[in-house]
């Protein structure tokens, strides 16, 4: 097959006024690379068409047979996730992964755990929270909301529409309430966008993957363990920017007996609710042997080397190309075209 490659690639640097992750879900040249080699040593032609307009001037004049669709899309906009996809439906090219509507909803934590609370899955409590342009306030308003959401201190804070830990930093973790209006103030200015408050769960990190459709297949369950026990520790960026000094990645997962199934039917709960496709990864806190649904990624980073999905295949013995195979292999079926 002709198999054109959609990815956004990360530039040298944010804006000088920007977070320093503005652009850290974004892919790197060795990752394309990577996947493009995949495709070609299974005999497809793989042809990069980026992101953006050089990727609709692409489509337009040599639609490829599938696109392998891995483009987190530009802004912070809660729909950039789905912008490739609504593309490639729009002009009828076929393509990996979730439909817009399954990007859009993921993106969005507060709509995904809103949704997988009506499927039956456990959600920490939470509020989301937004402030006008011109806020001035003294943050008086907010002990209140908290109280009424039974939020109590230590809550964690992230921005409502990002990924790869994007504005998850060891600040985001609030201890007190004096820290709380500065840091969720501090969150909206730099993300322009609403601000998820939870309660912290106090237990394991895990990840679960997901592969396949009709039905879906769980990979694994990978558990995130800090080489420094910490009742408070947080999977932020600092940690995963420093993962090989900071955590071990375990799978499988050592989890209390029947957490590990517990875990894996959320997972796929949340991946029907949702709508996800082919491939997906969810990730949950689990405390006292039961799973908080935190959030799913049907967009997973596919970096051979630091992404938490082939990270847990590496653990279990799945390459990269075999991971990147399986992928493509569940959308060939979908659409019919092997």
């Amino acid at each position: 097959m002709r198999i054109g490659l959609a990815f956004t690639l990360k530039p040298d640097a944010p804006p000088a006024a920007a977070p320093d992750d503005l652009h850290e879900e974004y892919d790197s040249p060795a990752t394309v690379r990577a996947i493009a080699d995949v495709l070609r040593s299974l005999g497809h032609e793989a042809r990069e068409l980026g992101d953006g307009r050089p990727l609709l001037e692409a489509l337009l004049r040599d639609p490829p047979d599938l696109v392998f669709n891995f483009a987190e899309g530009h802004g912070v906009s809660r729909s950039r996730e789905a912008r490739v996809p609504a593309v490639c439906e729009m002009l009828g090219v076929p393509y990996t992964g979730s439909d817009p509507v399954a990007l859009g909803l993921a993106l969005d934590k507060d709509l995904a755990r809103r949704l997988a609370e009506a499927a039956g899955v456990t959600v920490p409590k939470g509020i989301t929270l937004s402030f006008p342009d011109d806020y001035d306030g003294d943050f008086a308003e907010f002990p209140p909301a908290l109280a009424e959401a039974g939020l109590t201190f230590p809550v964690i804070a992230k921005p409502v529409c990002e990924g790869s830990s994007k504005g998850v930093r060891s600040k985001s973790l609030i201890h007190t309430a004096g820290e709380f209006g500065p840091t969720v103030l501090g969150l909206w200015n730099d993300y322009r966008q609403p601000v998820l408050v939870e309660e912290f769960i106090a237990g394991d990190e895990v990840t679960v993957g997901i592969t396949g459709n009709d039905p879906p297949q769980p990979l694994g369950v990978m558990r995130v363990v800090p080489r420094r026990p910490d009742e408070h520790f947080v999977y932020s960026l600092e940690v995963k920017r420093d993962y090989a000094n900071r955590v071990d990645y375990e799978a499988p997962a050592r989890l209390a007996p029947g957490a590990s199934e517990a875990v894996v039917a959320d997972a796929l709960t949340v991946f029907a609710a949702l709508g996800c496709r082919d491939v997906a990864r969810a990730d949950f806190r689990v405390r006292g042997g039961v799973p908080y649904f935190l959030e799913i990624n049907p967009l997973p980073g596919l970096n051979p080397e630091t992404g938490d999905l082939c990270v847990l295949a590496g653990r279990l013995g799945i390459t990269h190309a075999d991971l990147i195979s399986t992928i493509l292999d569940a959308a060939v079926k979908r659409y019919g075209l092997g």
